[in-house]
């Protein structure tokens, strides 16, 4: 049987790691203290990095740093310093987008693998050539080609070759944006994106402008991306919430899953759209893979982004059939909710009696971040990280 492909999930910090993972993510990406193109995210502590490489081996999976900002002289000796700390670790990749580092990397730190990052925007095959000849394991690609300039890269290149399939798109050519740096002095290429391109813009007509891209959704596609042979999918997101993560991560694994076991229906890949429409507030689209993308897959004269509502909880612990959790958002007895899981298992159900932390009968849930109770009966293994989200009607 095939190798399958890999599903790369994104982490902000440590949490988030961990709930890619469970979740049924092959391997995680995410940015150090320095060095990254997410100053804004959380990101990880060299004492985390060491807790996330130990938390993924056990598993079986793989962590990669991202190390793809635009470098500066001052930068150079203190990159190589920090590079041969997190290396003891047990990285298992460098995600650069600086073409110093690859050399160094694969001289001084031949176990580790280099990626080429997006921000390198490879388009076409020679370039794709010229760094595997330098040395690259794996080029990820530039967001703006198409089904058939994909598949021309991968037949000629015989390279691993990783795209993006879900989350936000780049204004700019995959990420090479000056649009931040101009307007508000943080440079998109050193970490310091302000999104500028979701700013809305008053015109002399006074209508609202904005030049924002809707997210990328490539469910639809996934078998078509593994038929020409992507080695790996990867989900952007290292900022989003852990019920976002949970959401998308598990939605794709049980499509790549269904793809490899025969057993992926029109209907089932259905239900997975549906749960992956429902957990963004943006619209989505698949952009280039299709066609050249056009006006249809930005907006540009204002938006509604509604925060999503259906993520009800984090499960704290289940016994005597008292399910203990986290409310996120508010729901009520008679609604009806799913229980999911880490390990694919839920269950839907109706809620039939709703408690406070101190178990006191309730109608509503309507404090975020309090404690509450509800009453379920179930055989389904409840492990950490289950959740529970409302199922419309």
């Amino acid at each position: 049987m095939m190798d399958k492909v890999e599903l790369l999930a994104p982490a902000g910090d440590l949490e988030r790691l961990k709930i890619n993972l469970l979740y049924g993510a092959d391997a995680v990406y995410f940015g150090g203290e320095k060095f990254g193109m997410r100053a804004n995210a959380t990101n990880f502590s060299k004492e985390e990095i060491k807790q996330a490489c130990n938390f993924a081996h056990k598993l079986q999976k793989k962590v990669y740093l991202t190390l793809n900002i635009v470098f500066h002289n001052e930068e150079i000796e203190p990159v190589y310093d920090y590079m041969k700390e997190v290396v003891a670790f047990g990285i298992d990749a460098f995600i650069v987008s600086d073409p110093s580092l690859i050399p160094y990397i694969k001289e001084n730190f031949p176990q580790v693998e280099v990626h080429l990052s997006t921000q390198n925007s490879t388009t076409n095959y020679e370039t794709v050539l010229f760094f595997k000849d330098q040395g690259v394991d794996r080029i990820v690609l530039a967001r703006e080609l198409n089904k058939k300039q994909i598949k021309e890269i991968i037949d000629k290149t015989k390279i691993d070759i990783e795209v993006f399939i879900h989350g936000a798109m780049c204004t700019c050519m995959s990420g090479r944006c000056a649009l931040s740096n101009y307007i508000t002095n943080r440079d998109a290429n050193r970490g310091g994106c302000s999104q500028v391109c979701r700013f809305n813009f008053q015109t002399k007509s006074n209508q609202d402008f904005t030049m924002a891209t809707k997210d990328l959704n490539m469910a639809e596609y996934i078998k078509d991306l593994i038929e020409i042979g992507v080695k790996s999918l990867k989900i952007e997101g290292r900022m989003r919430s852990i019920y976002y993560l949970a959401t998308v991560v598990g939605a794709y694994r049980k499509i790549i899953d269904a793809y490899y076991d025969k057993s992926l229906t029109d209907e089932f890949l259905k239900q997975q759209k549906q749960i992956l429409s429902r957990v963004a507030n943006r619209e989505t689209s698949t952009h280039y893979f299709n066609k050249e993308a056009n006006y249809k897959d930005q907006y540009y004269t204002g938006r509604v982004e509604i925060s999503n509502q259906d993520y009800l909880g984090q499960v704290i612990s289940y016994e005597n059939k008292l399910l203990k959790f986290y409310e996120r958002n508010y729901f009520k007895v008679g609604d009806t909710v799913e229980l999911f899981t880490p390990k694919k298992e839920s269950i839907i159900f109706t809620v039939e009696k709703l408690y406070d932390e101190n178990k006191n009968k309730v109608e509503v849930a309507r404090h975020p971040d309090n404690i509450y109770y509800l009453f379920l009966d179930t055989d389904i293994l409840i492990e950490e990280y289950s959740m529970l989200r409302l199922i419309q009607s």
